[in-house]
C-alpha cells in the first residue's frame, strides 16, 4: 500500500470517531464537520510523519485538539473585531441628527440588502472616509474597480431607498439624478 492509499483507509475508519470527538469540542455538528475535515486535511499533508508515530489515534487526537484551539482563538479574535467595529459603528452613527432615527434605520435597512462587495465598497468609500485608492488596497483590486462598484452599489441603494429617504437639511426626497431632457 502507498501512502496515499494508507491514508485513504485511516480516513474512512476514523473520520466518524473524529466528528464525534469534534462535535464534543465545539457543540456544533456543522463545525464538528469542519473541523473533523480540517483535521483530516492537517493529516494528509504529513501523512509521513503520521504513520511513523508511536499511535497514529493520539497523533490525530492532537492534530485534532490543535485545529480546534486554532478554529476558537480566530474565531475569538474575529468576534472581538465585530464586537469592537459594532461598537464604534453603533458610536459613530449615533452621532448623527438625533431628530433623523428613521433616516438611520432606513439607511442600515437599505445597507443588508446590498451584495456584499457593494456593501464593502460604499462603507469604505464613504463611512470611513476613504480614497479610492485606499479602498482599491484595502479590497485588493483596482481602481477602476472600486469605481464601477461604487457606483452600482449607489444606484442598488437608491433603486432600495426610493423616495423614502429625505435630505436632511431641506426634507425633500432625495432622486436620483435623471438626464437632463434632449431638445430636438
Amino acid at each position: 500500500m502507498d501512502g496515499l492509499d494508507d491514508f485513504t483507509t485511516f480516513a474512512h475508519a476514523q473520520q466518524g470517531r473524529l466528528r464525534r470527538l469534534a462535535f464534543l469540542l465545539c457543540g456544533d455538528w456543522n463545525d464538528a464537520q469542519d473541523l473533523a475535515q480540517t483535521t483530516l486535511l492537517n493529516l494528509c499533508l504529513h501523512w509521513n510523519r503520521a504513520r511513523r508515530a508511536d499511535a497514529i489515534d493520539a497523533y490525530a487526537h492532537k492534530a485534532l485538539i490543535h485545529a480546534y484551539l486554532s478554529d476558537r482563538k480566530k474565531y475569538q479574535r474575529d468576534r472581538a473585531r465585530a464586537t469592537d467595529f459594532s461598537v464604534r459603528a453603533e458610536r459613530d452613527f449615533a452621532t448623527g441628527p438625533p431628530e433623523l432615527p428613521e433616516l438611520r434605520l432606513a439607511l442600515l435597512s437599505a445597507l443588508d440588502k446590498l451584495a456584499p462587495r457593494g456593501r464593502a465598497v460604499l462603507v469604505l468609500r464613504f463611512w470611513e472616509d476613504l480614497s479610492v485608492e485606499a479602498t482599491a488596497a484595502a479590497l485588493g483590486c483596482s481602481t477602476g474597480n472600486v469605481k464601477s462598484q461604487t457606483s452600482r452599489a449607489l444606484a442598488r441603494l437608491r433603486e432600495i431607498l426610493g423616495d423614502s429617504l429625505l435630505d436632511a437639511d431641506d426634507l425633500t426626497p432625495i432622486r436620483p439624478a435623471r438626464p437632463a431632457a434632449q431638445n430636438g
